[in-house]
C-alpha cells in the first residue's frame, strides 16, 4: 500500500542521514575505503524517507535560481531528479561513456575521482546557461571539478554547487575552491575509521 511522502525538516533530515551513515558498513579497496549505504548504494533498499531527507537537505542548501541542473549520473541522479522537479529545472545528466549520435553536442573532459578515471561526458548544457551541480558525496573533489570544467567547456557557468555528504579527510572542499574558485555546501560530514563511519561535526 502506497502512502503521500512527509516532507521533513532539516532537523528531521540531518537526523535521518546520519542514521543511514552510522549503521553503513565499510568497504576497502586499494589505499581507499568507502561506506556502502542505503542512500548512495540502495543496500538495504533506499527508503522514502531518506530520499526527502536528501532532497531537504539540498533545497536548503541554495537558491536554485539557475537555467539548468547538472547531476552526475552514478549516484547522484536520484536527488538530481528530485531537485529539478521541486524547482522545475532542466536536467543535465555527466556519464562515464559516450553516444555515437550528436557527440558534438557532449562535453567531454578528463575525470580524476577516488574511484574513477577516464572521461567524462555531459549532456544537455548549452552556451550561457546559468548551472547548478547537486551530488550526493564529495571526497576528493575530482568527480566535481570535472563537471565544472565540463560545464564551462560547455561555455556555460557554474552558479552553486551543493553535496549531501563530505569526507572530510580527502579535503575535496578545499580542492574545488583552489582549483575552480567554486564553494561546494555539503550538509553532512562523515570520517571512515577502520571499518566504522562516524559522523562529526562541520
Amino acid at each position: 500500500m502506497s502512502v503521500k511522502h512527509t516532507e521533513l525538516d532539516l532537523e528531521a533530515a540531518t537526523e535521518q542521514i546520519t542514521a543511514v551513515y552510522e549503521s553503513a558498513d565499510v568497504t576497502h579497496s586499494g589505499e581507499h575505503a568507502t561506506t556502502v549505504n542505503q542512500l548512495t548504494d540502495q543496500l538495504p533498499a533506499l527508503q522514502p524517507r531518506t530520499l526527502e531527507a536528501a532532497r531537504a537537505l539540498l533545497s536548503a542548501s541554495g537558491s536554485f535560481n539557475v537555467d539548468k541542473l547538472a547531476v552526475e549520473e552514478d549516484k547522484g541522479l536520484p536527488f538530481g531528479v528530485l531537485i529539478a522537479r521541486e524547482y522545475s529545472l532542466p536536467l543535465a545528466v555527466a556519464r562515464w561513456y559516450t553516444y555515437e549520435i550528436n557527440a558534438d553536442r557532449q562535453s567531454a573532459v578528463d575525470i580524476d575521482s577516488e574511484y574513477f578515471s577516464g572521461d567524462l561526458y555531459l549532456n544537455g548544457i548549452e552556451p550561457g546557461d546559468a548551472v547548478a551541480i547537486v551530488d550526493d558525496t564529495i571526497s576528493t573533489g575530482g568527480t566535481m571539478i570535472a563537471m565544472i570544467k565540463a560545464i564551462e567547456k560547455a561555455g556555460a557557468t557554474v552558479e552553486e554547487a551543493h553535496c549531501i555528504v563530505e569526507k572530510t579527510r580527502k579535503n575535496g572542499v578545499d580542492r574545488v575552491a583552489e582549483e575552480t574558485g567554486i564553494e561546494v555546501t555539503t550538509s553532512i560530514a562523515i570520517e571512515i575509521e577502520g571499518n566504522n563511519v562516524n559522523v562529526v561535526d562541520e
